[in-house]
């Protein structure tokens, strides 16, 4: 029998099917030998560390792009810090972590056949250890319920982004949608998840505290949502980001026909593709952060120059070898990035709610 991936069937439990037919004998050695180490370790039944493992607590950090939906909601409607406001960051944040951290369960436990064909994900739980569905899906159901639970607490507006959360993550994971294995589409359905966050971030403000109401489908409702601008700047930058590393990772196989047999869509990339999606990407970014700035906070314009480089810099970093982008090395590792990150961001926050009228009447008063 030739080389085999793995699918999900109809009762949740994985069957063997034959190798993609582009998949020739010159991605057979590296394949072999994954596929091999993985079944040879499978042997031992998945324990309660190995399924708490599958949340991915080391990716909990991602939940800081929720922040500056937060602080923006609060330097856009001036609102002032209160018990209200602290129990929904607090409960927020918590349950953004429960259902992200069912997002990875699920989706580790359907990528198992394919991330045993990659360098580095080929030691994930589900790939070197069996894993039982029904305590799996249990799990999942559990953090997501509880999840849900939480954003309710908060305001209708955060459960409904709450759950847009979670249903991405079934777009993206679960046949027949998969939305992962589509070239393009790939990348656009994970960034999504950030401008989710944003949202999550925004809606923590209790706005219908003032002159918001939560309950009321007019012009109020509407006003307490996000921008659109801002939340295309957001998704934008997150495909950016994604990009980037999707090019790190297809830098890292080495071979078009591996990769293809760890993520079907990169039998279609190619190092050229991803780089022109990752300047379109950047480019729309900046261009609609631009109009949310103008219209709700014109300092921050001064911050675009940094903002630029903050994206040169990612981008140089995702051109390494071995980029620390692209999964087991972290970025924080780069220690000049970081620090620029933590700067660049202190600033940002600065300009948020500091006041500069001259930046106003040149606006108005003057063409230049």
């Amino acid at each position: 029998m030739s080389e085999a991936v793995r699918e999900i069937n109809e009762d949740k439990h994985i069957k063997p099917v034959e190798r993609p037919p582009g998949a020739t004998a010159a991605a057979t050695p590296l394949a072999r030998q994954n596929a091999v180490n993985s079944e040879t370790q499978k042997e031992r039944a998945a324990v309660l560390k190995d399924y708490l493992a599958m949340t991915r607590p080391d990716y909990w950090l991602k939940n800081i792009f929720i922040l500056p939906g937060l602080l923006f909601a609060i330097a856009v409607y001036r609102v002032s810090f209160s018990e209200a406001l602290l129990f929904n960051i607090v409960a927020g944040l918590v349950s953004a972590t429960l259902l992200v951290s069912a997002n990875y369960v699920i989706n580790e436990y359907l990528d198992a056949a394919f991330d045993k064909f990659h360098p580095l994900k080929n030691v994930r739980t589900a790939v070197v250890r069996t894993v039982e569905p029904k305590i799996l899906f249990s799990f999942y159901a559990l953090l997501a319920t509880s999840g849900l639970l939480l954003a309710y607490l908060i305001s209708f507006k955060f459960l409904v982004a709450a759950g847009f959360l979670l249903f991405m993550g079934l777009i993206y994971n679960v046949p027949p949608f998969r939305s992962k294995e589509r070239v393009y589409v790939d990348v656009l359905t994970e960034s999504v998840n950030n401008p989710i966050r944003f949202a999550l971030g925004w809606f923590m403000v209790p706005l219908e505290t003032s002159f918001y109401f939560d309950n009321r489908w007019d012009l109020a409702f509407f006003d307490s949502v996000p921008p659109l601008s801002i939340v295309i700047a957001y998704w934008m930058g997150g495909a950016f980001l994604m990009a980037t590393k999707r090019f790190a990772e297809y830098r890292l196989i080495a071979n078009p026909e591996l990769a293809g047999l760890y993520r079907r869509s990169f039998k279609y990339y190619t190092e050229n593709s991803l780089l022109i999606s990752m300047f379109f990407y950047a480019i729309t970014c900046a261009f609609f952060l631009g109009i949310f700035l103008i219209k709700n906070r014109i300092e921050m314009l001064i911050s675009f120059p940094f903002f630029a480089l903050l994206f040169a810099w990612y981008l140089k970093i995702g051109l390494l070898k071995n980029s620390p982008v692209q999964g087991k090395e972290k970025l924080w590792s780069v220690k000049g990035f970081m620090i620029y990150l933590l700067i660049f961001s202190a600033f940002v926050c600065l300009l948020m709610f500091v006041d500069i009228p001259w930046l106003k009447w040149f606006l108005i008063k003057t063409r230049n």
